[in-house]
């Protein structure tokens, strides 16, 4: 059978395979924290056997719902923040056509996404927009507090009950917040909203395989069972009975600490398909918000090749050598394109006439990570099969493996966040918020020094 794979060969001119393999022992130790819940932040481990513990039952009551909105909806919004937008918004992305929100027919509605900003005229332009479609809203917060998902709902409701109806705008508003407390609960029960849970003991960013990026993903057309499927085959292949050098979570974690040792703190995530571009988005929050504490942590960036090699591609090759590349390699379109010939040849490329586009993707691919090598980056290579539900599915959750084992290897708690709330509080002053205002006459002050 197929499989996702992590190749390492390319890092060797760098780091040797003794000082990788020399993380076993620890990563097999972080493994007995993760199984045992005895580690950093282990009260939020829901996400760990998240897969194999998902019964049918709440699959099909998220495709019940699913189904539902698509019928009475040309545009669905997701009101969300960080993890409760990213995950959806990246498989939605990898799953579907390039251009699937300007199709002239389309069979699911649009899925578009607000509050993860708080920029006017982006909700204003999609107020407007709204005008013109029936919609429905579904909102992620387990609070119903955090500010800009709060202020987006807020407009986005009063703009749908007005245009609908109270009564109607109940029956196309879904929220997916905590079982009985906060804000957004009390608000769903109030209204008699339909409701999914958001368990305690899963974060924001390890939440994609919930009903948080579950219900938007089959809103979109896309199969949540295969996605799962796929999960759960990951979690079976990266759990602590894999042998490590047989286990790809270890691996990867080993390889980026490894050459975090040696001086390289900035990992670029690097796809040939645009369509991986909100995958990196979501991975770059898994592993920023996941390591960055204490002083420590790779810094996490991303490119799209080859766009990116006209841009980003000089400081790559020649800037400072702090950075390695992971690279994600999609094995087999789902589509065909051959090269035509061109009797003119003016721009001198008929040697490629008959070749797929994506064997002369593959060449660009293969091409670069040669040259980077040679200009001091190392490469980790992250084999996936196809671009597929199960294949995501999989993907996603050997990434959220790998980043609680190399989240423990810098021995941080990997599921807190505790440098977001730093701006919120100084948000919150800086607009009077009550009980804020000795702080807010102390940002002005220092404010009207610059």
């Amino acid at each position: 059978m197929d499989k996702l794979t992590v190749d390492i060969s390319n890092i060797y001119e760098f780091v040797s395979s003794k000082q990788v393999f020399a993380y076993k022992d620890e990563l097999m130790h972080n493994q007995e924290l993760l199984e045992e819940k005895t580690g950093k932040g282990n009260d939020f481990l829901g996400w760990l056997n998240l897969p194999s513990s998902t019964p049918n039952e709440e699959l099909n009551a998220i495709n019940a719902i699913a189904t539902d909105l698509r019928s009475k909806s040309e545009i669905v919004v997701v009101v969300g923040i960080g993890g409760s937008y990213l995950g959806a918004k990246a498989a939605i992305e990898a799953l579907g056509n390039s251009f699937a929100n300007i199709l002239p027919k389309r069979e699911n509605p649009i899925v578009l996404f607000a509050g993860h900003n708080i920029c006017e005229d982006y909700h204003k332009d999609l107020l407007d927009l709204l005008d013109g479609y029936s919609y429905s809203i579904i909102v992620i917060s387990k609070s119903g507090t955090t500010t800009e998902p709060a202020l987006a709902f807020r407009l986005l409701k009063q703009h749908l009950e007005k245009k609908v109806g109270k009564a109607e705008a109940s029956q196309r508003i879904v929220a997916i917040t905590d079982k009985s407390k906060g804000a957004l609960r009390k608000l769903a029960d109030q209204e008699g909203y339909r409701t999914f849970i958001i368990s305690d003991d899963i974060g924001g960013r390890y939440s994609v395989l919930t009903a948080v990026g579950l219900l938007p993903i089959a809103i979109a057309g896309f199969n949540i069972y295969d996605l799962i499927d796929g999960a759960k085959e990951a979690e079976k292949n990266t759990g602590i009975d894999i042998r490590f050098d047989e286990n790809p979570a270890c691996i990867y974690a080993a390889a980026r600490n490894a050459l975090y040792r040696k001086g390289k703190n900035v990992e670029i995530m690097v796809n040939y398909t645009p369509k991986l571009h909100y995958l990196t988005e979501w991975w770059k929050q898994l592993y920023g918000e996941s390591e960055g504490k204490e002083n420590k942590g790779i810094f996490p960036a991303g490119v799209d090749f080859t766009s990116d090699l006209h841009s980003m591609g000089q400081y790559i090759q020649e800037g400072e050598r702090i950075i390695f590349e992971t690279v994600l390699s999609v094995v087999s379109p789902l589509k065909t394109l051959t090269i035509p010939n061109d009797p003119a040849n003016l721009d001198q490329l008929n040697f490629l006439s008959g070749k797929r586009y994506s064997e002369v993707n593959r060449m660009a691919e293969q091409g670069t990570i040669l040259a980077h090598i040679d200009g001091g980056v190392p490469s980790i290579k992250i084999v996936i099969p196809e671009l597929s539900p199960y294949w995501l599915g999989y993907t996603m959750y050997f990434f959220e493996r790998a980043c609680a084992l190399s989240g423990y290897t810098l021995n941080v708690n990997p599921f807190d966040q505790p440098g977001v709330e730093e701006y919120k509080k100084n948000m919150f002053a800086l607009l009077g918020k009550p009980g804020f205002e000795e702080k807010g006459k102390e940002l002005r002050r220092r404010l009207g020094e610059f």
